[in-house]
């Protein structure tokens, strides 16, 4: 006869056994996410489902006859719980399992016993109650394992009678046993429902947090990025005035002036010791941001440091929540090529203002003058034979005075003007007999190597012939008799060429540095105005002039004009 501590062994044996999928469920969800899906299972609810046959088929295999009345197996508490947590495949292997397992290990054999033991009769109401259980809450799932067990313990406890056993014959402590072994089944049918929603939804916490943490991490990378693509030297600071974080522009800006520095030297620095780094501690403007970083105050102004203007902000990082780091954020902005060009500019402005108001009064000059020279003619007319020459010096000089100002006007006005489809040969060919007139009158020559073809481009025509006239005129000048003057044109490199050669004494260096500043000449009777007013419509047409000169060589000066490929019309040379 089964002693009470045997019978107390037996149940906690079947207890362990039962419990025994718990145990390598726990181990499963404590792998990493990524580790749980390398192992052969696919997934989480499969590994249960293996894990609650494999305690099924324990408990079967350690059942016995509690005091030869009652049978002590408590397969029906994994397998239920593999039913209801699996998909409905498992739940058809699961039954098939437990059906099988106490056909094997159950005894006596007889089709009663299986039929009431194995509880098959309960399965349609596990399978209906499934989807209802998956969706529920924690209590109702309990509810729902409360149920099911008490269907069980009904089977069970009728078998015995069926076979026409009492319980009479038992004692009060076995029956005592009997009854707190069948009330701890549903109490341990409970707490096993309770662990593994417990375990899942700690698991649900931790992926959670996992994929926040992910996340987190992938918006502090791309704020990171976007940090040091601005060009603009980031760097924050704690409460204790250490350098927390620093952007790839002030890295630069710090490799500038300490080679050998890194990233990592940088990191968690006092603020201070990297100004006594840079050296800068001498500097006066930086007292005040230092004094602003040590109370934490908003600060917004422009410093010169090291002969650089910074713009620089800084704020203070207020903790959202308790617990929070605080510290400040400082902006850096070099700002000293702005407050140069802005200089620049402000000069440039200045110097139009003088521009506009000299061509004003330049402009005015030349209605006194044109008064003068008018009188000067009626006076030469009743004036005897022997003053002309001395009017006409004095009408000369005021023609060359007229001539000044009309090129000042010129060289000051705007950079818009009027303009039209035009080839270069045809200005040059139109000018071609004025400037062979010229030479003739010199003893010199000129040549014309002119291309097959140009393209059309955009010109003002009479601004054109100015420029190849100043420019021819300026060669003969510096040429003697018997020197040839050679006009060239081609096209290259997406530019219309136009080549103004002479065989002359060519210029010094000195004189090639001044050639188109204004009133600069080398001319006894010369104005200084002819080439900077040449250059100066070469600009408007969005050209350019360059000099070749060499003293003793003659001198070449090369005019480009810009083109579109897709206006390439040309003009074949006739």
């Amino acid at each position: 006869m089964i002693t009470i501590t045997t019978a107390i062994k037996d149940i906690i044996l079947q207890i362990a056994a039962a419990s025994s999928f718990l145990l390598l469920f726990q181990w499963r969800l404590n792998q990493s996410h990524p580790a749980r899906r390398n192992l052969k299972f696919p997934d989480d609810q499969t590994f249960l489902v293996l894990a609650c046959a494999l305690s099924l088929i324990l408990c079967s295999a350690l059942s016995s006859s509690l005091f030869g009345i009652i049978n002590l197996n408590w397969a029906v508490l994994p397998a239920f719980i593999g039913m209801l947590y699996g998909s409905f495949r498992s739940r058809l292997v699961l039954g098939v399992l437990l059906l099988v397992c106490t056909s094997v290990f159950h005894y006596p054999f007889t089709p009663l016993h299986i039929l009431l033991d194995s509880n098959i009769l309960i399965f349609p109401l596990v399978f209906s109650l499934a989807k209802r259980f998956k969706r529920g809450t924690d209590l109702e799932k309990i509810s729902i394992m409360w149920g099911l067990l008490a269907s069980c313990t009904l089977f069970r406890v009728l078998t015995p009678l069926l076979d026409g056993k009492s319980y009479s014959g038992l004692q009060t402590d076995e029956i005592v046993l009997i009854l707190s072994m069948l009330f701890f089944r549903f109490l341990l049918g409970g707490l096993m429902i309770y662990l593994i929603e417990s375990a899942l939804d700690k698991l649900e916490i931790d992926e959670r947090m996992a994929h926040m943490s992910e996340k987190f991490k992938q918006e502090t990378d791309n704020f990171q990025q976007i940090t040091n693509m601005v060009p603009l030297s980031i760097i924050s600071i704690d409460d204790n005035y250490k350098i927390t974080s620093i952007n790839d522009t002030m890295m630069k800006k710090l490799e500038n002036r300490l080679p050998n520095i890194k990233r990592s030297d940088v990191l968690f620095l006092p603020v201070f010791d990297l100004i006594h780094k840079l050296k800068l501690n001498e500097e006066k403007e930086l007292d005040r941001l230092l004094e602003i970083i040590f109370l934490k105050h908003r600060f917004m102004e422009r410093v010169t440091c090291s002969g650089r203007v910074l713009h620089i902000f800084a704020a203070p990082l207020v903790p959202q929540a308790p617990g929070q780091i605080g510290g400040m954020v400082l902006v850096i902005q070099d700002v000293t090529e702005e407050e140069l060009i802005r200089s620049e500019l402000d000069h440039v402005e200045r110097l139009t203002l003088v521009g506009q108001m000299a061509a004003g009064i330049t402009h005015e000059i030349r209605n006194p003058m044109a008064v003068v020279r008018g009188f000067l003619q009626l006076m030469r007319e009743k004036s005897s034979s022997d003053m002309d020459s001395y009017y006409q010096i004095v009408m000369d000089e005021l023609d060359r005075a007229n001539s000044i100002i009309t090129d000042f006007l010129s060289l000051a006005q705007s950079g818009i003007s009027s303009k039209e489809d035009g080839n270069l040969h045809d200005v040059i060919e139109e000018l071609a007999p004025l400037l062979w007139a010229d030479a003739n009158l010199r003893g010199q020559s000129v040549e014309l190597k002119l291309c097959d073809s140009l393209p059309v481009l955009r010109l003002n025509i009479k601004e054109i012939k100015q420029v190849v006239l100043n420019l021819g005129r300026n060669a003969m000048e510096a040429m003697e008799p018997k020197g040839v003057l050679t006009l060239e044109t081609r096209c290259e490199s997406g530019m219309v060429e136009l080549l103004v050669k002479d065989t002359g004494c060519g210029m010094s260096e000195m004189e090639l540095e001044k050639l188109f500043v204004p009133f600069f000449t080398t001319k006894d009777q010369g104005t200084g105005l002819g080439l900077p007013l040449c250059l100066s419509i070469v600009e408007r047409h969005g050209g350019t002039i360059s000099v070749d000169s060499r003293t003793g060589a003659g001198t070449v000066f090369t005019v480009s004009f810009p083109y579109e490929a897709q206006e390439k019309a040309t003009y074949a040379e006739v």
